[in-house]
């Protein structure tokens, strides 16, 4: 029986073709309004799977624009009631719900504070987007399994659409156009091999750097959450401080080396941690001739990690009956977690 997990996740290339379809002035009047505007600080509030995506938004964001993002605790709003700074700020929420009122509550403070705020957001009548100057719908439908899949990508491809605009990027923009037939192609990959080391497996590590680096972020959680396997996400830059004690004989890697100016450092990662007896599953392009899985691309490099999670959201799931677990009802989860 298929899990509705991967049903989700097989659907997201119609759902970002539905998005692609809508909305479109509302995303140019964004970007002009973005590059028209003079920001001191730029946030992300965002919880889970939506955090996640948030990385790779803010990654676009600092590489493409100069802008630093940084990530707001939101327990600063929420519970310290701190006095911060709010004019002259772009804060950007991100969430399959809207419900969660540590998300929500940031966002009203600040757009009351005189910030711009976007909310990209599933739930388009949830209280984050009444909270939000600019809502921008994710178009995913309505996610029945606990494991956001669909909603993932769909955030990723709100947040690429809103800094193509931003930068008024006409390769971005065709990018995204082709994102759908790209997003399809990856749901066939064959990522079997990494069920037979992965079944048995107690832990693993999962690397990234730059822009991959939240896919790894992505998948570490949904190994956890899904799999009940013990996954921690590390910077491939990182993973040669304290990471490396526990590197063992037969210890498991997965590494996406997406294309781009890290994709080296990456490869050479994955040499030196087979050579220290780790069990690597490294996932490159095809023209990578050292890899485990072959990693899809996307008509751009900056639009690579939104294929690659797709090609992982299916291994994923099968890995998760291969273990024995259903995917679609993770044990001490729900759909909505709302926390203050």
């Amino acid at each position: 029986m298929t899990s509705m997990m991967l049903k989700e996740a097989l659907s997201a290339s119609e759902c970002v073709a539905l998005q692609l379809a809508h909305d479109g002035d509302r995303y140019a009047e964004l970007g002009r309004k973005l590059r028209s505007t003079s920001f001191a600080t730029a946030l992300t509030v965002a919880r889970g799977s939506s955090d996640h995506a948030s990385n790779y938004i803010a990654y676009l964001i600092m590489a493409r624009l100069g802008r630093v993002v940084a990530s707001l605790p939101m327990s600063l709003v929420t519970l310290n009631k701190s006095p911060l700074k709010t004019r002259d700020t772009l804060t950007i929420a991100v969430s399959q719900s809207g419900q969660s009122p540590d998300v929500v509550e940031p966002i009203r403070y600040f757009r009351d504070g005189g910030a711009t705020t976007v909310a990209l957001v599933n739930d388009i009548d949830s209280p984050l987007a009444q909270a939000a100057e600019w809502a921008m719908p994710l178009r995913a439908g309505k996610e029945q399994s606990v494991a956001a899949t669909k909603s993932f990508i769909t955030s990723l491809v709100a947040g690429a659409r809103m800094v193509a605009q931003w930068q008024n990027d006409p390769e971005l923009l065709d990018g995204l156009a082709a994102l759908p037939e790209a997003l399809h192609a990856a749901g066939q990959a064959d990522w079997s091999p990494a069920l037979d080391v992965l079944a048995p497996a107690r832990n693993i590590m999962v690397v990234g750097r730059g822009i991959s680096f939240p896919v790894a972020l992505e998948s570490a959680l949904k190994f956890k959450e899904t799999s009940a396997l013990q996954a921690e996400a590390f910077s491939g830059a990182e993973i040669k401080h304290g990471p490396m004690a526990l590197i063992e004989e037969g210890y498991p890697l997965l590494i996406f080396a997406t294309r781009g100016p890290t994709q080296a450092g990456l490869l050479a990662l994955a040499d030196e941690m087979r050579g220290r007896g780790a069990r690597v599953l490294l996932a490159a392009p095809a023209d990578v001739a050292g890899r485990d899985l072959t990693l899809p691309v996307a008509a751009t490099p900056d639009l690579d990690p939104i294929v690659a999670i797709q090609a992982f959201y299916v291994m994923a799931a099968q890995l998760s009956a291969a273990r024995g677990m259903d995917p679609d009802r993770p044990r001490h989860l729900s759909k909505v977690t709302k926390t203050n």
